[in-house]
């Protein structure tokens, strides 16, 4: 039977000038959806996995226009729930060689935003998973989004499914009273696994330096919270807007693994590239007893997104393999 993960946050509508036009040039954007779970979840379910989303959409023809994006890509969306005026938006200026993309959100407001504890049945959607996975983005949208997340995995925990979570900071987007240091602390003290960083580390827990050694980093964050089990975090070296290169590593409390580095020459989009490579840490650490196999599988993963077009890393779980296992010809598949 395949494997099952279920992940939660917010799906907004991307909208961007055609190629790498600026926002001054654009006479018309192009729309696709996306938000950081999501595009987890669609991720592993193109690698075989069976993946459902929860969210709250608007009851409009937007909402339902998202929910069918989901479904085409073989996401379960039973478990949506409807509400709400808006859904969240952000505008996209695609980056290349020296100028970096910008980003402007719309998201104050949204459907999502307004979510509250006790609308969703999180036993009932948990039932049968291998995986609940969150982002550090979620709680930091409303309070209300950070109370649903914590009982979504305080239910995981009690069901032993392991957590998963991308606890990447996004300062600017903490403004309802609370602040990341002051609300992740008792979401991450949930985690089985954790996404992260040495400078993210040190931000939301004080933990070591910015500047530290993953592995020291990682080791004080698994003292501070005694469930985690693994600490992964990848390295990016950027040498322009279109190439960059990747490594993954890996801490399990005992040893450091570290993966190939993969060079990225011509970069397509580089935005979904850190879901892309949450995706293939959770399949790999499903799939994989060997964490070095997991850990290359989840860089390979990463990489081939920078290929795609949009949130999502629309990519099958023969191309990760064929990446992984060292051909990066490119040649056509015939």
């Amino acid at each position: 039977m395949a494997k099952k993960v279920i992940t939660f946050g917010e799906v907004m509508m991307r909208l961007s000038p055609p190629g790498y036009e600026t926002f001054s040039q654009a006479n018309s954007f192009e729309l696709v959806y996306g938000g950081g779970e999501a595009n987890v979840a669609i991720s592993l379910a193109y690698l075989g996995m069976t993946a459902a989303h929860v969210t709250r959409f608007p009851d409009n023809g937007l909402g339902k226009a998202a929910t069918q994006f989901l479904r085409k890509h073989w996401l379960a969306t039973d478990h949506i729930i409807y509400g709400g005026s808006m859904i969240g938006k952000y505008f996209l200026e695609k980056g290349a060689v020296h100028r970096p993309s910008q980003v402007i959100y719309e998201r104050a407001g949204s459907a999502f935003s307004e979510i509250e504890t006790g609308m969703i049945d999180w036993e009932a959607i948990l039932s049968g998973a291998d995986c609940f996975h969150w982002t550090g983005i979620t709680p930091a949208i409303s309070a209300g989004a950070a109370r649903c997340c914590l009982e979504a995995m305080q239910m995981a925990n009690e069901m032993g499914i392991w957590v998963s979570g991308d606890i990447n900071s996004r300062e600017n987007m903490w403004n309802y009273g609370k602040t990341v240091q002051e609300a992740m602390p008792e979401l991450v003290s949930h985690c089985d696994l954790v996404i992260t960083s040495s400078y993210g580390i040190h931000e939301m827990f004080g933990l070591g330096d910015k500047d530290m050694p993953f592995k020291d980093s990682a080791a004080l964050l698994m003292d501070r919270f005694p469930r985690i089990k693994k600490v992964i975090g990848k390295t990016r070296t950027t040498l322009s807007a279109s190439h960059h290169q990747i490594k993954g590593h890996l801490w399990d409390g005992e040893t450091c693994q570290g993966s190939e580095t993969l060079n990225i020459t011509h970069i397509v989009d580089r935005v979904g590239t850190g879901d892309a490579f949450a995706a293939g840490v959770i399949y790999g650490l499903l799939h994989y007893e060997d964490d070095t196999e997991a850990l290359d599988f989840a860089v390979a993963a990463c990489a081939l997104k920078h290929t795609i077009p949009g949130d999502v890393n629309l990519v099958s779980l023969q191309q990760v393999l064929s990446l992984k296992d060292g051909n990066t010809s490119g040649a056509i598949r015939r």
